[in-house]
């Protein structure tokens, strides 16, 4: 851990935090001195950094670095009903997270050319409780959108191999994404995918029931398996940054490290919702917790817990995907016709830690896999960890609290969870954005651009 080299004069600092911190991978008892929005130094206890506000943290509480989580769909603008920025970014900092990439569809427009990319910073501009970047879109016909959007400042690009779901992003086949992944691979950007292929998933249509299993029967892991091999084999012919999306079928792991060991620039995520929840436990009619991919079975669950602790998958996202009680209850349970989409924006760091720590997981590893691992594959190379000189984004998260989950009180836009009357272990008590406490009240955030992840829309830096 870093230690102040001389006092002489004595550095002053706008904050400074006391307590455990997580630091190199480490917790360590530390004084965290903040100035500017900016970690400025990270002292051994006892070193007595002076600031005008000092925290001290209580004995049951750990400092960790803001959470990052690159899969949010906040909707807006077109869909704002569904969402939008103000309440996803309430949401994000209510859970510990205070950086998102926001998704180029379900807004109208979608995220899939420059103009549509500034219509969506001027609604969100002013609006937001967290940083705020955003991915570009690849659609049909949207080729030559690709160079400027990228120099435009988005993330990557993110693709579907079978319909979205929302007209406005159709899907691509696997001819269309290979031509995207060349342009893209002399960009130096990073292609995100939907992997499920179209055909199997044509050929497994089942009729509609109120029962879980012909849903999850209409998704099948083979369709997911082949459009996996689709986008490594794309990635290796191509050399394009590639990353798995949503990751729910631990049958692909295999194929997934022989291509990492192959040389394939490829990395992977998974989300929540497959790491807590098991398709035995669905109760009939209860859309809530229809999502594509599906939730699939508990020895697939053990899987992907497996593939985390090997490193094959890199880290945990919460694809975000809300919508209105309307479109998630749609057809009185009927599960073919519900909107597929879980919220879980402001509870995923309880939800992991509540089931990591069961199975030998450390605090340590589930913040890297939240935090420092995916801010690193985006390219936000000051977010995701306490370290001098990066951003002074932090959580104060009480491990061993626990609580029930509300669905009424979370700051979602709208009360639908799969998780309402869960019992988790672990709550985030206040979010640090840029050195200071988010406030329900004062929209800071800001809105990002890749290469410097305080670089916001009018060039200005934080």
């Amino acid at each position: 851990m870093p230690t102040s080299a001389t006092h002489a004069p004595a550095q002053h600092y706008d904050l400074v935090l006391r307590g455990r911190a997580l630091i190199d991978g480490a917790f360590a008892a530390a004084e965290v001195g903040v100035r500017d929005g900016r970690i400025a130094e990270i002292a051994a206890a006892g070193t007595g950094l002076d600031a005008d506000q000092v925290v001290e943290l209580a004995a049951d509480e750990v400092l960790l670095p803001g959470l990052v989580d690159t899969h949010v769909h906040v909707n807006e603008p077109g869909r704002t009903e569904w969402e939008g920025f103000e309440s996803a970014t309430r949401a994000a900092a209510a859970g510990g997270v205070t950086t998102i990439v926001d998704m180029p569809l379900n807004s109208i427009p979608p995220t899939v050319s420059v103009a549509a990319l500034d219509e969506k910073r001027a609604v969100a501009e002013g609006r937001v409780f967290v940083d705020v970047g955003f991915w570009g879109g690849v659609i049909p016909g949207n080729i030559a959108e690709l160079a400027p959007l990228h120099d435009e400042g988005v993330y990557g690009f993110k693709c579907f191999l079978l319909p979205s779901g929302v007209e406005e992003f159709p899907d691509v086949s696997v001819v269309e994404m290979r031509e995207a992944m060349e342009v893209l691979a002399g960009l130096d950007s990073l292609l995100v995918v939907h992997a499920e292929d179209a055909h199997i998933i044509e050929e497994s249509v089942q009729p509609g029931s109120r029962e879980y299993a012909p849903f999850l029967a209409s998704r099948p892991r083979s369709a997911e398996d082949a459009a996996i091999a689709e986008v490594i084999q794309g990635a290796a012919d191509t050399g394009v940054r590639a990353h798995i999306l949503h990751l729910s079928n631990g049958d692909s792991l295999g194929r997934i490290a022989a291509a990492r060991a192959a040389g394939v620039d490829l990395t992977v995520e998974t989300c929540p919702h497959y790491l807590t929840l098991a398709a035995e436990d669905i109760p009939e009619g209860s859309t809530a917790f229809k999502c594509c991919p599906p939730i699939r079975e508990e020895g697939n669950r053990d899987e992907l817990w497996r593939g985390l602790a090997e490193g094959t998958i890199d880290y945990i996202v919460s694809d975000h995907s809300p919508s209105t009680p309307e479109m998630k209850f749609a057809g009185d349970g009927d599960f073919s016709l519900a909107w597929g989409g879980i919220a879980s924006l402001q509870l995923g760091l309880s939800l992991v830690w509540t089931h990591a720590r069961q199975r030998g997981f450390s605090l340590e590893q589930i913040v890297s896999l939240m935090a420092e691992k995916p801010a690193a594959r985006v390219g936000l190379v000051d977010k995701g960890r306490i370290v001098e000189g990066g951003a002074a984004d932090f959580a104060i998260f009480a491990p061993d609290e626990t609580f029930i989950v509300d669905a009424k009180r979370l700051s979602h836009r709208h009360p639908i969870t799969p998780y309402d009357g869960q019992e988790l272990t672990g709550i985030v008590r206040t979010t640090y954005l840029a050195g200071a406490p988010v406030e329900n009240d004062a929209p800071r955030g800001r809105l990002l651009r890749r290469g410097t992840a305080d670089h916001i829309e009018n060039g200005e830096t934080a």
